[in-house]
């Protein structure tokens, strides 16, 4: 698969953008109710622990997804989600698929990956550092 080696870069900075985006989703839900789901078909009591979830949701897949503060906020996330498995999630039976946990799971991972691999070129973080 040697072809894709070139693509690699732009190919981290679209993990990058996409996992940002479906994650400001899940905290977009949280706050607001939209998309509408029903889980949450009321937004969570302010200041309560989902609540606090649903805010580093937005505010760090927002960051994530244009690629600002790229590493911390990913680092975030990455910690955010391995909290919400193993407290939301691993309480209710061993394995993900019958949890409902295996997008946290994926998406602490791939926070994490992103955490230590960059932003990609294709980022504002990339933008500022090229302007330095």
């Amino acid at each position: 698969m040697g072809f894709l080696d070139r693509f690699s870069p732009q190919l981290l900075s679209a993990l990058r953008f996409i996992s940002g985006l479906l994650f400001m989703a899940h905290g977009t839900t949280k706050l607001f109710g939209f998309p509408p789901t029903e889980m949450f078909a009321q937004s969570p009591e302010q200041f309560t622990l989902i609540w606090f979830a649903g805010v580093i949701e937005l505010v760090t897949g927002a960051l994530i997804a244009i690629g600002l503060f790229t590493r911390p906020a990913a680092f975030l996330a990455s910690g955010t989600m391995a909290a919400a498995y193993w407290m939301a999630h691993a309480t209710q039976s061993f394995y993900p698929v019958q949890n409902g946990g295996d997008a946290a799971i994926l998406f602490c991972f791939a926070f994490l990956y992103i955490a230590a691999a960059g932003p990609g070129p294709l980022s504002v973080d990339s933008i500022i550092s090229k302007k330095r």
